[in-house]
């Protein structure tokens, strides 16, 4: 049997590009793990593709970003893993921004989970139901 395919692991500077963006969310160094994860790159197809990941924990959830190629990138959080959090993005080509947008997403809900409200209109204060949350994957 073939060996699966597998994505180049993340770089140096990508590795600093995540260390640095965690710095100025958190104000502190955060530890960040680096893994594989064998993932269906293709919906349906049962081909698996060995990707590299990040991980790091932070205010009580754990986050992920998938490499799936050059200039690929998917991210994950979760507070217990049988619930995981995507971003609404399936494919984010920029690094940066699918950390920064996996950090967002992650303080929204951390937020409506408290109770707080953020971004509320005239119109949207009349209607607290109008938010549907993160999308869960």
């Amino acid at each position: 049997m073939p060996a699966n395919p597998t994505v180049a692991d993340f770089t140096e500077s990508e590795l600093r590009l995540v260390n640095q963006t965690l710095l100025e969310r958190y104000g502190t160094a955060v530890p960040v793990a680096l893994a594989d994860a064998e993932i269906e790159l293709v919906a349906g197809s049962s081909a698996l593709t060995t990707c590299p990941v990040l991980h790091w924990e932070a205010r009580g959830a754990n986050f992920v970003i998938f490499k799936l190629g050059d200039s690929r990138y998917r991210a994950q959080f979760y507070y217990i893993e049988t619930q995981q959090f995507g971003t609404g993005h399936d494919i984010v080509d920029n690094l940066g921004d699918c950390v920064v947008t996996v950090l967002q997403v992650q303080s929204d809900d951390e937020r409506s989970r408290a109770g707080i409200k953020s971004g509320m209109n005239a119109f949207t204060i009349g209607n607290p139901d109008d938010y549907d949350g993160p999308l869960v994957i």
